[in-house]
């Protein structure tokens, strides 16, 4: 792996290294850690990278990579920039031939989405996108529950992300992950949707496999002063008729990443709560309510098992589920080189239909809240 971006100074690059290290089937063999090239070399030095593989921009890294013989380059590279940044280093991975695994969101518009997803169709390469939360085991539990048909044909789902980490103007102190995520020109037309409303976008969809039709949003900025919207609630409508709600918000003070999900069929409801990962809650109408844990021999789904690396009773976390993406977009790129066919239990690494997907979602969601009509189709 070579890596554009995630520089000593950087939060979200350290992530993905732990991650993609954690199961032992990706090496990190290069990177362009910074547009400041004394940045970046004195990253490639903490992280013991040889030096001519530490590179002054992705440019360079890419043209150099590929004059390198087979099984000496890198394999593919992980984008860990801010969303400004995700477009150009991922087009230009795949124009140079090389497989992609990117931070969300895709793109910093749904032009340039809709452009990498047609450089993704021409090349044929790999692209993954890094929406976390997919890769918890019992995440892949209520997927199967639902899509197998458990707990009925779906009717109503609540998904919801509450923060609080910005409920003061954080951004005016020079914090600089506040910065970037609250300033349009770095982070895109929405803040606290664009970042964690897309999440609970993607989770809705992964988990029911129903697309949203139409959406009724209302975004708002709670602080004074702040650019992009801090908080926002949506009402969905999904193909086959469910219904929804989502609520995102960034100024719920006191909550860290309270991410929830409840999806709930004709027999019976599931819930979920990401800082409480390892239960999943299932609530039957003529029945004790059960709650499976994460490595439970009780548990349903092949896919939950395999994603699963403890005993049962010893937790499982973040890092664990974000590794998952990592390790399964390995397993699959190795099938690939191998001419095998990969795992259907590991092969559900979020891709660029996904981001498209998340940037129509955030299109669609300003366009609704500007707009005089009460429901906005989502847009194509």
């Amino acid at each position: 792996m070579g890596m554009v971006g995630g520089g000593l100074d950087a939060f979200i690059g350290a992530v993905h290294r732990k991650a993609a290290a954690l199961d032992g089937e990706i090496e990190l063999v290069c990177g362009a850690f910074s547009s400041d090239p004394e940045k970046s070399r004195a990253t490639g030095r903490a992280l013991y990278l040889p030096e001519q593989r530490v590179y002054e921009s992705y440019e360079q890294m890419f043209r150099s990579e590929k004059l390198l013989p087979e099984g000496e380059r890198m394999d593919f590279v992980s984008i860990v920039t801010p969303n400004h940044v995700h477009f150009a280093p991922a087009k230009a991975a795949l124009e140079n031939g090389f497989h992609v695994m990117l931070d969300k969101p895709l793109s910093f518009s749904f032009k340039e989405a809709k452009l990498l997803k047609a450089l993704v169709d021409k090349t044929g390469l790999m692209f993954g996108l890094t929406h976390t939360y997919t890769g918890y085991p019992m995440i892949k539990e209520a997927r199967h529950l639902v899509r197998t048909g458990a707990l009925g044909k779906v009717r109503k789902i609540y998904v919801e992300y509450p923060q609080g980490w910005l409920s003061t103007p954080l951004e005016m102190t020079g914090q600089k992950q506040s910065a970037w995520r609250t300033d349009p020109a770095r982070s895109g037309k929405s803040g606290c949707m664009g970042d964690i409303g897309t999440h609970c976008e993607n989770l809705v969809e992964f988990v029911t496999g129903l697309k949203i039709n139409e959406l009724c949003a209302d975004l708002n900025t709670v602080v004074e002063g702040r650019q992009l919207d801090d908080d926002g609630s949506v009402l969905l409508r999904f193909e086959g008729g469910a219904t929804g709600i989502l609520m995102a918000t960034q100024v719920a003070a006191g909550e860290m990443n309270a991410l929830r999900l409840r999806v709930y069929g004709e027999k019976g409801g599931l819930d979920w709560h990401q800082e409480f990962p390892n239960q999943l809650k299932i609530k039957w109408l003529d029945k004790p309510m059960e709650i499976l844990q994460t490595g439970s021999p009780f548990l349903t789904s092949t896919a939950a098992a395999k994603n699963t690396r403890y005993p049962a009773g010893h937790p499982e976390g973040y890092g664990e589920a974000f590794a998952n993406l990592y390790r399964n977009f390995a397993l699959n790129l190795r099938a690939r080189f191998n001419g095998i066919a990969p795992d259907p239990d590991l092969a559900d690494v979020p891709t660029v239909e996904e981001g498209l997907r998340g940037m129509a979602f955030i299109e669609t969601l300003i366009k609704s809240t500007a707009s005089k009509n009460k429901w906005t189709k989502m847009i194509e």
